[in-house]
């Protein structure tokens, strides 16, 4: 089936659409009207559903095709409108594919034509073992089906058979037919439907496609899930607003506040890789199943328990029947179960990624990215390769992050300011040419090169003398910068650091400690300082200097770290620079402080989820080939469950990343930075759990024990996890900004 990408609506097009969904349906459906399981209100409301031309989608790509089905599905989830749409999108997705080889489809082209209202069946194909099946008998179909959404109210069912595979067209009032509701989760929302011989059309399908659709179907379901659980979500967050206890908000307290930030991270995880997923089917890509089926199997477990935790939050009234939010509740878990759930889509990821020549499907990048990736590829494979990585490889763990050969090489190609203006010296390159190198580097286990928070920094905030001497060190790969931020009584809270700059004449005065300092060897540290102590807020008098760390007073002692590296406690006594080391206003500082944090958090987010991809490919690689007992663990239940649940949290990882990187470092908000960083740290520490778990005690050999699994990579990622978790502003402070500058809830 051939497509054109030009002819498909745009997002501009799709924003619009969700608009007017959203607008019909809160002025023409109401929850009064939500008997599900009855035909009365669904059979009449149908009619102006399709009226909106709702029920097209998928049938011609000027029109819409999946992303706009899953949109409107959203908007259905999200309106408690129980109308099963999906259906009519599904067949109309099959009938696109069938014609267009030949098969007779007259009467289901009719069907459409007219906008009947129509129920699925996927029998056999649907993955649950108790969903029934029915057989093709002389002149019709015969078997029982269960789990049938919309049956009572549908003018027609649509039923896929097997043996051959076939799709049988049924009219719901053709004699014999039995339908009987069977309540679930406490409604009437889904029926049995029996078929003694029942009349039917079949139209031959191809198997492949009937399993497609399977996962199509999945994804609408998804996608309705997540508009039940946005709406549950935001009601509930206006209401911890308002709700008050102890004589305060509730969304006041931190319990509230970080349940609802891990409710805020989940949904932006569905999301962003249910987008990705019918995007890359509408557009056909290569890898579009492993994406629907990633999303499926993130989603399916994240809106349960994003469904559980609005209802703690609710408290007793979320589970008063008259209240909205029981609805939703039954929606998601509804819609998440049905047609195998996440136990079919772990296994699809598994099969995937753990076939003979299976892997983690590249992005596509556009063209440009592309090209810059494969551009990246080469030169690393010249330039990071052979002798020069493996001395770099046998060097202590802490002497890799940084080669400083390597570091003037990468400056003399330009790439350190590939992103940076063109006024600057930079390439000016996209945020995705940008993230294709990120992902070779990883890949390469390149060691770092340049400055680039500082860099941002400077560009933002420096003088041009400033700008001048520091912008052209860091471009030619001659200069590190440390950040000296962290104290012994202002650790999070920076805003209670105590080292001060005292200016005597043309010069600051420094004094104080800093600690944890990881890049304590380089020639720069970016320091904090406080400037004056008797402003009202706390956040003002602090400035932000450079310090060259040969300057005198300095006194570094290093430390061991328990991933193998290094960071410093650092002294400042009496250390003079001069005035021009003022980085921004005097008393201005957190404004710098706080923007390289932010710009840092949405890196380091994208670095470490290419960080957990690598040992992720690494660790498959592993299990694809080795043995345990004498069988091959790649067929282990247990060992497949737990890639392909990783899997699926990576996919989350990678499009939190691509958001923010999409986004650009100036115009990523404080709260994407921070799922993004939270999301990611913490992935890499499960990744590092489960490693061990499949891998046993082999796993938790280091670099150099006999029989360590590839020098030991796995339990170092996990000893190294914690570090990402807990620097550059801890997990639980992140939670604090994504509920308070996310999601508005009180300080």
């Amino acid at each position: 089936m051939s497509i054109d990408a030009n002819r498909m609506p745009t997002d501009e097009d799709r924003q619009m659409l969700r608009e007017a969904v959203r607008g019909f349906l809160s002025s023409r459906w109401s929850l009064t009207d939500a008997s599900s399981g009855e035909p009365g209100e669904p059979a009449r409301f149908w009619q102006e559903v399709a009226a909106q031309g709702l029920a097209d989608f998928g049938r011609d790509e000027t029109e819409g095709g999946l992303r706009e089905l899953a949109i409107a599905m959203e908007e259905f989830g999200f309106a408690a409108c129980p109308i099963p749409l999906f259906a009519n999108g599904i067949a109309n997705l099959l009938l696109a594919r069938v014609r267009d080889n030949g098969a007779p489809v007259a009467e289901l082209e009719q069907l459409l034509a007219r906008r009947n209202m129509i129920a699925i069946a996927f029998g056999e194909y649907d993955h649950d073992r108790n969903a029934g099946r029915v057989l093709a008998t002389g002149k019709g179909i015969s078997g029982k089906l269960r789990f049938v959404e919309g049956a009572a109210a549908a003018t027609h069912l649509l039923v896929f058979a097997a043996d051959p595979a076939s799709l049988a067209i049924v009219a719901t009032d053709a004699a014999g037919i039995e339908v009987t509701a069977t309540p679930s989760m406490g409604e009437n929302m889904l029926f049995e439907v029996s078929l003694p011989d029942v009349a039917a059309t079949l139209i031959p399908v191809p198997d492949d496609l009937i399993r497609d659709l399977n996962l199509v179907a999945r994804l609408c379901l998804l996608a309705r899930a997540y508009g039940a659980a946005r709406r549950s979500f935001e009601m509930v967050v206006a209401y911890s607003k308002d709700r008050r206890q102890f004589g305060q908000p509730i969304g006041r307290f931190q319990a509230i506040q970080h349940k609802l930030a891990n409710c805020m991270i989940g949904l932006e995880g569905v999301r962003l890789t249910l987008q990705n997923a019918v995007a890359s089917y509408d557009l056909q890509q290569a890898h579009w199943r492993y994406f629907a089926s990633a999303a499926v199997a993130f989603g399916s477990t994240a809106l349960r328990q994003i469904s559980l935790e609005t209802h703690h939050t609710w408290g007793a009234i979320g589970y008063a029947v008259e209240h909205e939010a029981p609805r939703h509740f039954r929606r998601i878990h509804n819609d998440v179960v049905r047609f195998g759930g996440v136990s079919q889509a772990r296994m699809e990821l598994a099969d995937l990624l753990l076939s003979p020549d299976g892997s983690l499907p590249e992005y596509d990048l556009g063209r440009a990215g592309n090209e810059f990736r494969g551009e990246v590829r080469q030169w690393l494979e010249t330039h990071w390769s052979g002798e020069r990585k493996s001395v770099s490889d046998s060097r202590p763990y802490d002497q890799r992050d940084y080669h400083e050969d390597f570091a003037r090489d990468m400056g003399t190609k330009g790439w350190i300011g590939m992103s940076w203006p063109s006024t600057f010296g930079g390439q000016e390159r996209s945020s995705l040419e940008r993230l294709a190198f990120m992902e070779e580097m990883e890949r390469a286990e390149a060691p770092r090169i340049g400055a680039e928070i500082q860099a941002m920094a400077l560009m933002r905030f420096g003088t041009q003398a400033q700008q001048k001497k520091y912008l052209p060190e860091i471009l030619a790969g001659e200069s590190m910068f440390g950040m000296g931020y962290s104290e012994p009584e202002a650790g999070s809270d920076l805003a209670s650091l105590r080292t001060m700059a005292v200016r005597d004449g043309q010069s600051w005065v420094i004094n104080g400690q800093k600690i944890w300092t990881t890049t304590w060897w380089g020639k720069y540290m970016f320091l904090a300082a406080r400037t004056n102590r008797d402003l009202s807020t706390r956040h003002r008098g602090i400035s932000l200097f450079i310090v060259p760390m040969n300057t005198p007073g300095i006194t570094v002692k290093p430390a061991r770290t328990m991933y193998d590296g290094s960071f410093a406690n650092i002294f400042y006594d009496d250390v003079r620079v001069p005035l021009d080391a003022l980085v921004g206003e005097v008393d201005g500082g957190w404004q710098v402080l706080t923007g390289a944090l932010s710009t840092e958090r949405g890196l380091v987010g994208g670095g470490i989820v290419t960080r957990a991809a690598r040992i992720f490919s690494l660790l498959c690689d592993y299990v694809r080939t080795a043995e345990l007992g004498g069988k091959p663990l790649r067929d282990d239940p247990v060992v497949r469950d737990q890639i392909a649940r990783i899997a699926s949290e990576i996919e989350v990882g990678r499009q939190l990343m691509l958001h923010c990187a999409s986004a650009g470092a100036d115009a990523t908000s404080p709260s994407d930075a921070a799922i993004s960083k939270v999301f990611s740290g913490e992935l890499l520490e499960r990744l590092g759990e489960a490693s061990l778990d499949i891998l046993g005690m082999v796993g938790t050999l280091s670099e150099g024990a006999p029989g360590a699994v590839l020098h030991g990579k796995f339990e170092h990622a996990l000893r190294h996890s914690l570090m990402w978790v807990i620097s550059i502003g801890t997990n639980e402070i992140q939670r604090n900004i994504i509920a308070q500058q996310g999601l508005g809830l009180p300080r």
